[in-house]
């Protein structure tokens, strides 16, 4: 409960983003976007494939989620370069869900439910949390993703994982951990999987040089695209002259092949509308709803840190962009989707400028799965884990830290946490541990700065050794701490004005703490008087 003191002293119009002149075409940026929808159709090929296979779905969900967080989020979208497709911190959810509800189908029911939630969470402007993430926070998370992508891509640079393509959580679904991964890929090393990573890192690498990227032919041909193409040339040379070398099938890309339209229509799963009738269902729903919400806001959070152009991203529309995407994947057979960090950062390493970019990518995923599946699994799980231990490197660089650090204390506690926090458990988890830690510190610097203590000079001070104590503008609960030390650390026998009449809003906890003090004032000698303060009855009194 708060108390307004004035509600019509002035009108404050909302907060309007900056005009930033009329918005370019999204063709004048072609030429980058081609190229970096190129790279992300790459690496997102094998993550939708790989989500698909955590969660317990079918292999086509993971690549319809794709190609409508592609295809539809990006239209809807107002973010530039964020990716939207099925999530890794998605998979313990759909592999609960699909228990609890006894089919796919289910669930796919309970995903269209979870889509209209986030439509009137979009409407209902809920949004805003997104205002809220501290940014040492975001910067530890897209820190830590970048930590958990060079330790989780190692193993299939070393063609030795069994895991899935995009875990992203500390306990993976083969047994084992992060770390007890990489040392049983060390036991288990394929020199196949060795020699075409090495090459496709070094080749990305040559990329990324200034002499290279100098030349006008480097700028239009990505990378990672001169990298995966290699590698598939190189397997193929292994293959016929040292077949103990080749990449093993398990450590290729392994798309499911449709030769038809006919096909592809009796491959999708369709939601079971009876679901309907059964209360798990909401339950089901509600918390895709806020669990797809609550990274989606993240990650956008994010994708904004990392863009040169330090865009913004409306987080009411996004919602409404996810609530739409999700409605329409599950109509369509498909996993959940939400934006996400992994192809977004990808996106933005290979020069993405517009959401042309995340189209791109769209339209590629439903061509691959239209025409080009035979071709597409030929390409090996090592290429595409070079490209992005490069795109972990660049998230989590020695410079990040040293800048953290000259922040002071306040600054690199939350970050270093959250890195610790996500690396040891998962995405939300971690992020949740971070904003506590966030937040105790905001709350440590607001009992050092909620009131102003300073001698009366105003005219109608009667006597020179009267306090002046003047309230901010807006008093939340988050000022109590500090209002009452102050008044706590005031001399006995004080005279003290305590002044509200600038405060728009005040708090009813402190106004409390305000009587309180009024009431215990006399036994401390201390004379006090209220402007602009209502008084309140306390409990008991």
């Amino acid at each position: 409960m708060t108390h307004v003191i004035s509600p019509a002293s002035r009108a404050v119009a909302p907060p309007t983003a900056p005009s930033a002149g009329p918005s370019p075409s999204v063709f004048s940026t072609l030429g980058q976007d081609a190229p970096a929808g190129l790279v992300v159709f790459l690496v997102a090929l094998p993550l939708c494939l790989g989500i698909s296979l955590a969660s317990g779905a079918p292999l086509l969900a993971g690549v319809v989620s794709g190609i409508v967080g592609g295809v539809v989020v990006s239209l809807l979208s107002g973010s530039h370069v964020s990716v939207s497709g099925p999530a890794a911190g998605l998979t313990i959810i759909m592999l609960s869900a699909i228990a609890t509800l006894g089919s796919f189908s289910a669930v796919l029911t309970a995903t269209v439910v979870a889509g209209a939630l986030q439509l009137v969470l979009g409407v209902a402007r809920a949004g805003i949390i997104a205002l809220y993430f501290p940014a040492a926070v975001i910067r530890g998370m897209l820190a830590a993703i970048g930590i958990i992508l060079i330790l989780k891509q190692i193993p299939h640079f070393f063609g030795a994982d069994r895991d899935y393509f995009e875990d992203m959580e500390f306990l993976q679904f083969d047994g084992l951990n992060t770390f007890s991964a990489l040392r049983a890929a060390t036991r288990a090393i394929s020199p196949g999987s060795v020699l075409v990573g090495a090459v496709s890192l070094a080749l990305l690498l040559a990329w990324d040089r200034p002499v290279v990227r100098r030349q006008a032919w480097a700028r239009l041909v990505p990378g990672a695209l001169v990298a995966v193409v290699t590698a598939v040339g190189l397997n193929q040379v292994l293959h016929a002259l040292a077949p103990a070398w080749q990449v093993r099938p398990e450590h290729l890309v392994r798309l499911p092949v449709v030769t038809s339209l006919g096909q592809l229509a009796g491959a999708i799963t369709w939601p079971d509308w009876s679901a309907l009738q059964r209360p798990a269902t909401y339950g089901v729903a509600f918390t895709i709803a806020i669990v797809a919400s609550l990274e989606t806001l993240l990650s956008i959070e994010a994708v904004d840190n990392l863009d040169p152009q330090k865009r913004h991203t409306p987080p009411n529309r996004e919602l409404l962009a996810q609530g739409a995407g999700n409605i329409v994947s599950a109509l369509l057979g498909g996993l959940p989707l939400t934006a996400v960090i992994v192809r977004s950062s990808a996106n933005i390493a290979a020069g993405a400028r517009s959401r042309m970019a995340a189209f791109i990518h769209g339209m590629l995923l439903l061509a691959s799965l239209l025409f080009l599946g035979r071709v597409l699994n030929l390409i090996p799980l090592a290429a595409l884990a070079a490209v992005l231990l490069l795109v972990g490197y660049k998230l989590t660089k020695p410079a990040l830290y040293r800048g953290q650090w000259q922040l002071g204390w306040a600054q690199f506690g939350p970050f270093i946490f959250t890195i610790v926090a996500v690396l040891f458990t998962d995405l939300l988890k971690g992020v949740s541990i971070g904003l506590v830690l966030g937040f105790f510190f905001i709350l440590k610097d607001n009992a050092k700065a909620g009131s102003y203590l300073r001698p009366d000079t105003s005219p109608d001070a009667d006597t020179d050794d009267r306090l002046h104590l003047r309230l901010p503008e807006h008093v939340s609960f988050l000022n109590k701490a500090s209002i009452v030390t102050t008044l706590e650390q005031l001399p006995t026998g004080s005279r003290v004005l305590l002044d509200g009449s600038r405060s728009d809003v005040i708090d009813h906890d402190v106004l409390e703490a305000i009587e309180a003090f009024r009431q215990a004032a006399p036994a401390r000698g201390i004379e006090l008087e209220l402007r602009g303060i209502r008084q309140v009855a306390l409990a008991g009194h």
